[in-house]
């Protein structure tokens, strides 16, 4: 059957881009073009694939939708006054786990299983401290017994490193399961992140960064500003340590730590920062707002900033390999295809 809309002209919806072209479902996006505002007061349809984009917000060259909860990756076009737009590819990412509890980056371990946890309100004692999602699919309880789990890293052994933010305590867990405490004593110990020489860098939200030795001394590598929930933390290229982490002001920073324990400001402007990693180029990427949008912002080393990912709740971030991402809301894990490969320290 014949389609009964015109084909692209002159006055047909035109799209230029799409700002992010990746987004959680429920997220909402910007299209930048034109012929894309109303026509005798009636707003344009926005499809992606076979499902309707739901309009917020719709000018001549502007329009903001937000992805439909049941969509997938696919085609958007914009369809107006009998007429269609080209279409351009949107990435929409797909749940892999529910049920949890993050406040932090998942992990990933050398097999490709992901770690995520069941962090409870501060003093819970959760049922599963740490879940494990095998390559299959499959999430299964991983460990117990450890409250308030909250930052997860992995070493080159693939052992996991869990902090509590309720004892101060991080421990080492074998891929068996086995736990023991790896540092005590480290206040509110949020974050964690190896650096290249396998030094552990603990994240205390109440100011201070430190910094455990592979022969278990400890030394307090920084100190911060206190966080209202945890400092978030991920190594660069060369060495710098990114921390991110909520404060009381509404125009946040994330910092940049060189080797030395030298505190500068990577980039000021963002709302409520998370979950940090960064890429293979270099650039930050940040669970945050920019401009009142939320999502997952990608900054330059030049200080560029940009939604990299359309979404809100997101508290991790982390790359996987194939040029994928996950992203962690406080009871989802979504994957998603960005093209653009991690940066791993360790």
């Amino acid at each position: 059957m014949a389609s009964l809309l015109k084909p692209e002209s002159s006055h047909a919806p035109r799209i230029e881009s799409v700002e992010p072209n990746a987004a959680l479902p429920g997220g909402e996006i910007e299209v930048l073009g034109a012929n894309l505002g109303p026509v005798s007061f009636r707003r344009p349809v926005a499809m992606l694939g076979d499902l309707a984009a739901s309009v917020v917000m719709s000018r001549t060259h502007r329009m903001m939708l937000r992805v439909p909860l049941e969509a997938a990756s696919g085609n958007l076009r914009i369809l107006q006054n009998g007429a269609q737009s080209n279409t351009v590819s949107v990435e929409v990412a797909t749940m892999v786990a529910t049920g949890i509890h993050a406040v932090g980056n998942p992990a990933v371990d050398s097999d490709g299983n992901i770690y995520v946890t069941l962090s409870g309100t501060r003093g819970q004692e959760t049922p599963v401290s740490v879940f494990r999602i095998e390559r299959s699919g499959d999430m299964r309880p991983f460990l117990s017994g450890i409250m308030n789990a909250t930052g997860l890293a992995v070493d080159e052994e693939d052992n996991l490193y869990v902090s509590s933010r309720q004892e101060g305590t991080v421990y080492q867990v074998t891929p068996a399961g086995a736990a023991k405490v790896y540092a005590e004593g480290m206040g509110i110990a949020t974050g964690i992140a190896f650096d290249s020489e396998r030094n552990l860098y603990v994240g205390d939200r109440s100011g201070t960064i430190f910094k455990i030795a592979p022969d278990r001394q400890i030394f307090v590598f920084a100190t911060l500003e206190p966080s209202v929930a945890a400092y978030h933390l991920a190594f660069g290229i060369d060495g710098t340590l990114y921390v991110a982490g909520p404060t009381t002001s509404s125009h946040e920073s994330v910092y940049a730590i060189d080797r030395n324990g030298s505190i500068a400001v990577f980039y000021r402007g963002l709302g409520r920062p998370q979950g940090v990693a960064v890429d293979i180029s270099g650039a930050v990427y940040v669970a945050a707002s920019l401009g009142g949008r939320r999502g997952v912002v990608r900054i330059t080393q030049s200080g560029e900033a940009s939604l990299a990912i359309a979404g809100s709740g997101i508290v991790g971030f982390t790359f996987v390999s194939g040029g994928n991402a996950l992203v962690a809301t406080s009871t989802s894990v979504y994957d998603v295809a960005l093209g653009v490969e991690g940066w791993r320290a360790t």
